[in-house]
């Protein structure tokens, strides 16, 4: 009976703290943003200090080179982006043209009329005040979080020490021990994870620019950074990101060759990405599971949306650790974990025994 309780007590807490997080959505997913960031610049930070540098000229140096490479970027995709709107005009009219030849083109292989399409042309995809007037919501909305975050990833890094003391003072002194590893376990795998991964966007922009590029649609670079940027996301990030370069060339270029290029050159990039990038730069830090990654990043667009997705990978890791760390919740971090199944994975050493026991 007891058991019974403990699982429903755990159950209502468990929704009561989504729910939470949903409201407070606005509040937390900067906050989360500012941790992660934090953990990005911490090695710079801490190479300063232990140069001699006093701590706030160490943060305000590496905030500062993180802002100049930010802005740099943002002022690359500005310019494309003005570039691309002076263009809008013939983009809309040319998108529309081939809408109309694919309306045609299912008229005459299904009998099915137009009407329907040519209402959510005229009034949704090409409704141009409607359009700015979300992306003007959008901006407004988030540039606050944007603006705040230089403040957080000081206060976080400044603080630092701070708040390691007081997770020790709460978990107490038979614990310590315990807490100790936890946050060191915690501060490298985090670190390794966003250094590696941002690293990986930053190769894929070049690559995604220079792919572009060759595939022959206009403003690859654009395009190329746009897709790359959602490569923080796990397995969907590559698809997520090619949608718009795919969407683009079928509305614009004169044939749907481009489009098609575009889906297997996003095919190309997906396996590139998973199979030779991200375990050569980012490592097997993380060490979850692709069913519970998977399973993170559905609940995570469920809860905030993109932002959601951007954060949840980093913050399961932290909860593998401190959970494997717990006796009595160290099953949970093996459900969590990819230990297990070894014999299973498709890794060159079972392909080779697969091969050498069908020979016998």
């Amino acid at each position: 009976m007891k058991r019974s309780y403990q699982f429903a007590f755990f159950i209502i807490s468990t929704f009561l703290l989504l729910y939470g997080v949903i409201v407070a959505k606005d509040f937390l997913y900067p906050i989360t943003f500012g941790i992660l960031i934090s953990y990005l610049l911490y090695p710079i930070a801490n190479f300063l200090e232990k140069k001699g540098l006093p701590r706030i000229l160490a943060i305000l140096i590496s905030i500062i080179f993180a802002a100049i490479i930010v802005t740099a970027i943002t002022i690359f995709i500005i310019k494309r982006i003005n570039a691309f709107s002076d263009d809008l005009p013939l983009f809309r009219e040319k998108a529309i043209q081939n809408i109309r030849l694919l309306e045609e083109a299912i008229k005459n292989s299904t009998g099915i009329p137009g009407y329907i399409t040519d209402e959510f042309i005229n009034r949704r995809i090409f409704d141009l005040s409607t359009i700015s007037e979300e992306i003007f919501s959008a901006t407004t909305g988030t540039l606050f979080a944007i603006l705040m975050q230089p403040v957080y990833v000081f206060l976080f890094l400044y603080y630092r020490t701070k708040f390691a003391y007081f997770i020790l003072k709460v978990v107490g002194r038979e614990k310590r021990l315990i807490a100790i590893r936890v946050l060191k376990e915690i501060s490298k795998v985090v670190t390794r994870y966003m250094l590696g991964v941002t690293t990986v966007v930053l190769i894929l922009c070049v690559f995604n620019s220079a792919g572009y590029l060759i595939i022959g649609i206009k403003y690859p670079f654009l395009l190329g950074a746009v897709s790359a940027a959602f490569s923080f996301i796990p397995y969907f990030g590559n698809f997520i990101g090619g949608i718009f370069p795919f969407i683009f060339a079928l509305l614009t270029q004169d044939s749907y060759v481009y489009s098609l290029r575009i889906v297997v050159f996003v095919f190309i990039v997906h396996f590139l990405e998973n199979n030779i990038l991200s375990p050569n730069i980012v490592g097997s830090n993380i060490r979850i599971n692709p069913f519970f990654i998977i399973l993170g990043l559905i609940l995570g667009a469920m809860v905030w949306g993109i932002p959601g997705m951007l954060v949840i990978i980093p913050f399961l890791a932290m909860l593998k650790i401190i959970i494997s760390n717990i006796p009595d919740l160290q099953p949970y971090s093996y459900l969590l974990g990819t230990t297990g199944t070894r014999k299973h994975a498709l890794t060159i050493q079972n392909i080779k025994k697969f091969i050498s026991c069908k020979r016998k």
